[in-house]
């Protein structure tokens, strides 16, 4: 929840007004969008930490540089191998952690 102009908003409600409730195509299409940005940030975050550029990484992955940046930029979704190559390139690793129930 959030306020706006001094009044309560409720985020899930808010985003089901604006972009369809869940299930429908246009919340599928907003859902993948806000995916591909999240992805794009974390996986720029961690490249700028380790101080590798988008040159760099690319050769790593044996991509280009475009590619690289369209990624970072949320303007594609990597599929689960490309972002596992590029965590790896980057000398991190992932980690699934079961909730705890």
């Amino acid at each position: 929840m959030s306020t706006k102009d001094n009044m309560l908003t409720d985020i899930s409600a808010e985003l089901e007004k604006e972009f369809g409730a869940h299930g429908t195509p246009e919340r599928e299409q907003f859902d993948e969008e806000a995916y591909a940005f999240y992805t794009g940030q974390i996986l720029h975050e961690a490249r700028k930490e380790v101080k590798v550029t988008q040159s760099e990484l690319a050769k790593r992955i044996n991509s280009t540089k475009s590619y690289i940046s369209r990624i970072e930029n949320g303007s594609i979704n990597p599929s689960v191998g490309t972002f596992y190559r590029i965590m790896n390139a980057l000398g991190l690793k992932i980690e699934i952690v079961k909730p705890i129930a």
